[in-house]
């Protein structure tokens, strides 16, 4: 096989794993439904800074491409932008974003 035709092949291959991977990924933000109530289970962490648990923290990290959502929304945006509520993502591992 020529030099070109490799260099061919091996573009197709790589076009191919980053069309594939942005497909996951789209398909996995696509599935979420943004519900606060979601996040009940991170009220007490929230609120008052106590640790999380493990339920809160899944459920924040499938909430989390909901967050600039719920920042633009006046009557949830204290909570999201609480110190508190930057503690929790952190210690759950959820990176807070720019929004």
């Amino acid at each position: 096989m020529k030099a070109s035709q490799i260099n061919v092949v091996l573009a197709a291959v790589v076009l191919v794993v980053v069309l594939g991977y942005e497909a996951e990924v789209s398909v996995a933000v696509a599935a979420v439904t943004c519900n606060q109530s979601q996040l009940d289970s991170c009220k007490q962490p929230i609120l008052f800074g106590t640790p999380p648990s493990k339920l809160c923290c899944t459920k924040m990290k499938q909430q989390k491409p909901c967050f600039c959502k719920y920042v633009k929304d006046p009557s949830l945006k204290k909570y999201i932008t609480n110190p508190n509520a930057k503690k929790t993502a952190k210690k759950c591992g959820v990176p807070v974003p720019k929004c």
